[in-house]
């Protein structure tokens, strides 16, 4: 980490302030796990922070030690608007672009705060004073630990600890990731060290799931189908299926990976109607050296990470999946043979 950036976080955090944390929207664990654990270090250093959640995530993040006390502006947006507008510093986690805040993007915009920005993700966009932007970094969760490490290290306690773990396991992959590196498993021994019940984290991420996501699972691998001449796979969920099976947020997390487990398959895609805000969900897995993140920054208003991306349409269900067929057609020669 660039020490003279190091210098300009430490002047902000030695200078206590009014400070709002934010996340992206629909908050993942690294997104949800890093904001907690940075936001628990600044109150520890003085300063009064108030993390806001652009909307709810799911209840398999619900336990994380702090989560009760965030605001979320899909809830209660004239509280969050208040708290924004009364900021000093804004830290933005897990994110490089304001638009993946909708509305709070454009509050954070106006407001008269100093604004940084703590991300792993490539191309970010130039809206804060203080940039801490390392794509090479498999999780933002990763990259706070090194800034706690690097600011104030004995402070580092088992709430931190066990959110840091918590950002860290789930973008990672469960560490078998490509951007999973020694320093991420020496990072993780002393989040273990530092109290982080990793046996309990593994538990409540992923053995919490109710019948109806099993079966809406089932209903997914049930729609998984092959690309003819293609290693690629790709999943439809309806919100009639979505509806049958009493979806809650968070339960198609995980259900793009799926595909990358059968052999030879380079690249899968899951695509989920959301009727209510008229477009479908997308998310791109892939293997070696299809790059997810241009392809469906270029086809689908989405980016991401080499192997792990995301996007949208507003097209119906069906006319996204010809749409995805009609691009992968023109990528052919990216594919490994």
């Amino acid at each position: 980490m660039d020490p003279q950036l190091v210098q300009q976080f430490k002047a902000w955090v030695d200078q206590p302030q009014n400070t709002v944390v934010i996340p992206h929207k629909n908050p993942d664990g690294d997104a949800l796990g890093s904001c907690l654990a940075w936001a628990r270090f600044l109150s520890l250093k003085g300063h009064t922070v108030q993390l806001v959640s652009p909307n709810d995530y799911p209840e398999f993040l619900t336990w994380l030690p702090g989560q009760d006390k965030i605001v979320k502006f899909s809830e209660s947006p004239e509280r969050a608007t208040e708290i924004i507008q009364a900021a000093q510093h804004i830290y933005t986690l897990d994110f490089n672009d304001l638009d993946r805040i909708d509305e709070l993007g454009t509050l954070v915009a106006q407001s008269s705060a100093s604004v940084a920005m703590i991300d792993h993700h490539e191309n970010p966009k130039d809206y804060a004073q203080l940039i801490l932007s390392m794509p090479e970094i498999g999780s933002t969760a990763e990259l706070v630990y090194s800034l706690i490490e690097a600011l104030d290290p004995s402070l580092m306690d088992e709430a931190m600890a066990t959110c840091l773990y918590t950002g860290i396991m789930t973008d990672s992959g469960s560490f078998r990731f490509p951007a999973t590196t020694p320093r991420t498993h020496r990072i993780v021994a002393h989040l273990l060290e530092a109290g982080a019940p990793h046996a309990q984290i593994h538990q409540n991420i992923y053995d919490t799931y109710t019948l109806d996501r099993l079966h809406l699972l089932g209903t997914a691998l049930d729609n998984l189908t092959q690309v003819p001449d293609l290693p690629v796979v790709y999943i439809c969920l309806s919100q009639a299926e979505l509806d049958r099976c009493q979806f809650k947020k968070g339960d198609t997390e995980g259900f793009v990976n799926y595909g990358l487990s059968l052999a030879g398959i380079q690249l899968t895609v899951i695509m989920i109607e959301n009727t209510a805000e008229k477009r479908i969900r997308m998310s791109f897995r892939s293997k070696g050296s299809f790059p997810a993140n241009t392809f469906a920054e270029r086809h689908f208003s989405g980016g991401g990470h080499h192997n792990a991306a995301g996007g949208t349409s507003s097209l119906s269900l069906t006319q996204t999946r010809d749409n995805l067929l009609n691009h992968l057609a023109q990528w052919k020669t990216y594919f490994q043979s």
